[in-house]
């Protein structure tokens, strides 16, 4: 590569023709600022960039619609600067939690326990769902969090403050952690409602607890595995009971006739 303006190289496509690649060094990290089609785009990006990193006034909130830098490459400036720590994903640290950036208005907040997490995993979004890429797999964001996908916001779970976009864990509270299991309120009173789906959506039965609930979405399956239904049911696993008050609660347990039925269907 051939140097010109500063912070700007010189270099070749595979094709051979010649593109400008922008670079920086600050605290003695080397940070590439993209690749542009002419010097002076690649120039204006290592001003920008120059700019932000020795001008503490400059925020987030500051990055202009036709910026000639990525709006993630922004981020990570202004944090480096504040924070001495440079992320390449768009994310800006606080003592305590972190944001990640989709805009100048749209961002996650998230403990400082997922900095790692998220440092080295960018955020997608596709359909209105956000995921992350871990080992080969997109894991949706809300089941690191223990929210299930088909889960019903302020049914199923709620963040505490309002703010659907604050994942810290202090602010989510997951009302429903069972499959086949919701839970609604009548009277005052907290009940949970145990479906199934068999060709469509079966109601197993009504209960007091949640771990009653999900035990009797335990005993449907089995019932309709005993009937030759093949569909594969994941059941669910309790970990704050006992082998024998399982047993005792799985015995007692009543499901509704509909689902007993399929034994002699």
């Amino acid at each position: 590569m051939t140097r010109t303006l500063p912070g700007v190289y010189t270099a070749k496509r595979k094709d051979g023709t010649t593109y400008y690649r922008s670079s920086i060094t600050y605290r003695a990290k080397h940070i590439s600022l993209g690749s542009y089609d002419t010097p002076d785009e690649a120039h204006h990006a290592y001003l920008l960039a120059n700019d932000i990193i020795h001008d503490s006034s400059i925020g987030i909130s500051d990055f202009p619609t036709d910026c000639i830098l990525l709006f993630e490459k922004w981020v990570s400036l202004v944090n480096f600067r504040d924070n001495n720590i440079y992320i390449s994903n768009p994310i800006y640290i606080r003592p305590y939690f972190f944001y990640y950036y989709f805009s100048p208005s749209h961002f996650f907040i998230f403990d400082k326990d997922d900095l790692f997490y998220y440092s080295s995993r960018k955020i997608s979004c596709r359909g209105g769902h956000y995921f992350v890429a871990d080992y080969g797999m997109q894991v949706n964001i809300m089941n690191r969090y223990g929210i299930k996908n088909y889960a019903v916001l302020n049914k199923d779970y709620r963040f505490i403050n309002g703010n659907v976009n604050d994942f810290r864990y202090e602010n989510i509270e997951i009302f429903n952690t069972y499959n086949g299991v919701s839970s609604f309120y009548k009277e005052n009173k907290r009940y949970y409602k145990t479906k199934i789906h068999v060709k469509g959506n079966y109601t197993v039965g009504i209960y007091d607890t949640d771990i009653e609930a999900a035990i009797a979405y335990n005993k449907a399956i089995d019932i309709l595995k005993k009937a030759g239904v093949k569909k594969a049911y994941t059941p669910n696993y309790m970990e704050d009971i006992s082998p024998s008050a399982y047993a005792d609660l799985y015995s007692s347990i009543k499901v509704s006739p509909k689902i007993e039925r399929y034994l002699s269907e």
